[in-house]
């Protein structure tokens, strides 16, 4: 993206998130989701209660036919630049599932971008035919500019859709933070409603006097590609909001991997307590990091955004110590979860596949968990969450 296509943002860019949160929202709810910190924790909630929705209606032949019928009436472009595997994959499938019609633009060789054309006229040429653009670019801050061209063309009475980052260069990737975080919501909710549930909430506690259900109260260790990790960024920004979070950042002894100031800074002043490591193997008050772990998120070296100088550095360094293998999966909690945002790496094999089978290894349905997250949003962007309950409940009428 040149330049000239960035000028007329330069002003609106460089204000801080909490400012420019304003200008992605619309009657009390997201206009378009383009960082991490607009998933505030009410939003969050409502979002993973649309989520548990739509996957107990698709169980069913009757919920099934309502989900498609609900947004049967709108179109998606995704527009993939960059390549991916399960974000697209995943946005396409939570489309399908509340009917709505899907095209694709993968490679810009078969837009009009290679007449020189401009991102930013390919983005509004896509607005003319479709109700939401879900957006990936290696470029950063893109798909902020384009939600800002959109949010101008609303203002004079033009077309205008809503903008989803589906991650952008090293910058951001809100919907991987959404899913994440669906994925320990599900985990750490430790549900009541039933005596066996209860049960188990008690047996744990026995164990572990202090664990609470939900988010808040837990230490998460963050292992890998730290400074570059979009995922990261994302994720450790929205479980900033909440209390009592404390956050081990475990990375290789290299600028390019460590922990970057600003996301430092932000952090500790929204009161995370922050622990930075050099290995899964250290201590903290005399106990492993691992043993005072509650959620373990894995990441990958991220070998694409090195240069040849960077990448020499990087094959010189001993991965071993940032590898979870069986052995230090045994010291993590019982109801500890990993996490990974995948692909990950088969040569390093930050997490060996014979971790795959533990209970505690989520990852695979963290992955499942992003189909259902990305259609609750969708959900919302498109007003539609009033008329899901609606169907809901309908279904559960025509099945009983």
């Amino acid at each position: 993206m040149t330049e000239e296509q960035f000028s007329p943002f330069f002003e609106r860019i460089e204000r801080p998130n909490p400012d420019k949160a304003v200008d992605f929202q619309r009657h009390g709810r997201l206009k378009h989701l383009i960082f991490g910190s607009q998933l505030n924790v009410p939003l969050l909630e409502k979002l993973c209660r649309s989520a548990d929705t739509i996957r107990t209606m698709a169980r069913t032949v009757d919920g099934h036919r309502s989900l498609r019928n609900l947004l049967a009436h709108k179109r998606a472009m995704l527009y993939f630049t960059q390549p991916s595997t399960r974000t697209f994959l995943s946005f396409m499938a939570a489309c399908q599932i509340l009917g709505i019609t899907c095209n694709e633009v993968r490679d810009p060789k078969t837009s009009s971008e290679v007449k020189r054309e401009s991102q930013t006229d390919s983005v509004r040429m896509f607005s003319s035919y479709f109700d939401v653009i879900i957006m990936r670019s290696q470029v950063e801050k893109f798909a902020e500019v384009c939600a800002y061209m959109m949010n101008d063309l609303e203002e004079t009475e033009q077309r205008s859709v809503p903008i989803i980052n589906a991650g952008a260069g090293s910058d951001e990737h809100p919907t991987q933070a959404l899913l994440d975080m669906y994925t320990i919501y599900r985990t750490f909710r430790f549900p009541q409603s039933t005596a066996q549930e209860s049960s188990r909430l008690s047996q744990l506690k026995r164990e572990y006097p202090d664990l609470v259900s939900g988010p808040q109260q837990k230490t998460y260790l963050f292992c890998g590609d730290i400074a570059r990790g979009r995922t990261v960024r994302s994720l450790a920004t929205v479980l900033a909001q909440y209390p009592g979070v404390r956050m081990f950042f475990v990375a290789p002894d290299h600028d390019a991997l460590r922990l970057d100031k600003k996301l430092e800074s932000n952090l500790i002043a929204s009161g995370v307590d922050i622990r930075q490591f050099g290995s899964l193997d250290e201590t903290v008050d005399g106990q492993p990091i691992l043993a005072q772990t509650d959620c373990v998120y894995m990441t990958r070296i991220q070998r694409e955004h090195n240069s040849p100088e960077t990448e020499t550095e990087l094959a010189a360094l001993d991965l071993e110590p940032f590898r979870l293998t069986k052995s230090r999966v045994n010291q993590l909690k019982s109801f500890s979860a990993i996490l990974h945002p995948f692909p990950r790496d088969r040569v390093v094999g930050e997490i060996p596949t014979e971790v795959d089978q533990d209970p505690r290894a989520l990852y695979f349905r963290q992955a499942r968990n992003g189909m259902w997250a990305r259609a609750a949003l969708l959900v919302h962007l498109f007003d539609a969450s009033e008329d899901l309950i609606y169907a809901h409940s309908q279904s559960l009428q025509s099945s009983s």
